[in-house]
């Protein structure tokens, strides 16, 4: 299995199928035991590996926002960028550009509890685009979100996606797959069933399991 630079790959199956633990498997935030994964000519299984600045070229958004609660908006934004990449004045500009982006340059000062979980999940998604991410992986980015707040999230990460931006996406949104997906990737009991376009997909799925899924979505 292999991602081209651009696409969009959307890996979705039921609840614990092994979609997020593949998915962080890519910037080793999950161990494998054999195989082999190769990131912008990178081998992530390798030992002799920096993974911490293998981490900094992916961007991940996780379910829970994950953003320092004590630091503002602009801080969370700042701290990676100055961390990693050593960045000074100029991480407050590039911050400020995609908390802009994703449309909440207003809220700059404001701590993480004084925004809703969409806009949390934004500032989120700003951060991880600070640090000028090749690639960008989101794990169910809008599960933890009340149904009203779901579509500002998905909205960022179609423009992503037209953009250009590489991405895999584990979601259970499925008119966001059919929007934006060029392959989707479906997983069940931790092995992939299907990988294929998103037409093939949703049209004329190889396996049984695949129909059964696709057949309670649609219900």
């Amino acid at each position: 299995m292999g991602v081209a630079k651009g696409e969009v790959v959307v890996l979705c199956g039921p609840s614990g199928s092994g979609k997020s633990t593949l998915i962080k498997t890519v910037n080793g935030l999950e161990p494998f035991q054999s195989g082999e994964i190769t990131v912008d000519g990178i081998s992530v299984g390798d030992p002799k590996t920096n993974l911490f600045q293998l981490r900094a070229r992916i961007g991940m958004v996780f379910q829970n926002f994950e953003l320092f609660p004590h630091l503002s908006i602009r801080e969370n934004l700042n701290l990676g960028q100055m961390k990693v990449l050593g960045r000074s004045e100029e991480a407050s500009e590039r911050g400020l550009k995609y908390l802009n982006r994703v449309g909440l340059i207003d809220q700059k000062e404001k701590f993480p509890h004084q925004l809703s979980g969409g806009q949390q999940q934004r500032v989120a998604i700003a951060r991880a685009l600070a640090m000028d991410p090749i690639a960008m992986l989101f794990d169910e980015p809008t599960s933890a979100l009340d149904p009203e707040m779901v579509n500002e999230v998905l909205d960022v990460m179609v423009g992503l996606a037209q953009e250009g931006m590489t991405m895999m996406v584990v979601t259970h949104e499925m008119g966001f797959a059919k929007r934006v997906a060029n392959r989707i990737v479906f997983m069940d009991q931790g092995v992939i069933l299907e990988d294929c376009s998103k037409d093939e997909f949703f049209n004329m799925p190889r396996s049984e399991r695949a129909r059964e899924f696709l057949a309670k979505i649609h219900q």
